[in-house]
């Protein structure tokens, strides 16, 4: 199981879900529909580090957080 977390707009509880890797997450994500367009403007931390490659593996207690972009000024 990962923990999936929900940072800022996104106004998500967080998830435990068994998935493998991050093509996998996005599919489950993919079907609830607020959550459809964060998924290509989100940046996805593993463990607190960036990750881009779908195929990165998760493992059991990962914790995974989708960072949405931030304006400032």
């Amino acid at each position: 199981m990962v923990k999936i977390e929900f940072l800022g707009p996104i106004n998500k509880a967080s998830l435990e879900l068994e998935v493998k890797n991050l093509k996998e997450l996005k599919e489950f994500l993919k079907q609830d529909e607020s959550l459809k367009k964060w998924l290509d403007l989100c940046a996805v931390a593993l463990n607190d580090e960036i990750i881009f490659n779908e195929n990165t593996t998760f493992k059991d207690g990962d914790k995974i957080a989708l960072l949405p972009p931030v304006g400032g000024g």
